[in-house]
């Protein structure tokens, strides 16, 4: 019986007033967002996100490379469980491939033949 009254008095709070347990329950609930446009790496993306006790929603918004969009937005409870709505926004632009002629053998199909030009030599040398 000493060691339980040493323990109680070793955490203060754990047992409120003449003995009663205290919960410490904190009602879940935030709120966040962030956004990213890097022009240098192309990085462009946002985000937001927000629970109410059970309930989460959100959603991101990504640039992709081939020039779309790509939305998701999602909600979970323990309802319905995690659900996703994703859209893709613009249509992808792909760039033309490079073809490139001659040069059979071992180098057919590549810059190498009669389409490669060698750069000239400046006298600079990295």
């Amino acid at each position: 019986m000493a060691t339980l009254a040493s323990s109680a008095l070793a955490f203060p709070g754990h047992l409120g007033e003449e003995g009663h347990h205290v919960d410490y329950y904190a009602y879940p609930k935030y709120k966040f967002g962030y956004g990213v446009k890097d022009p240098h790496t192309g990085d462009n993306k946002e985000q937001w996100e927000e629970r109410d006790g059970d309930v989460v929603k959100g959603a991101y918004r990504l640039h992709e490379p081939d020039g779309t969009i790509l939305i998701v937005e999602y909600t979970a409870d323990k309802h319905s469980g995690f659900n996703a709505v994703v859209k893709r926004l613009g249509k992808a632009v792909h760039p033309e491939p490079v073809h490139y002629h001659g040069g059979g053998g071992y180098g057919g199909g590549y810059a190498a033949g009669s389409d490669y030009e060698e750069e000239e030599d400046n006298g600079i040398h990295h």
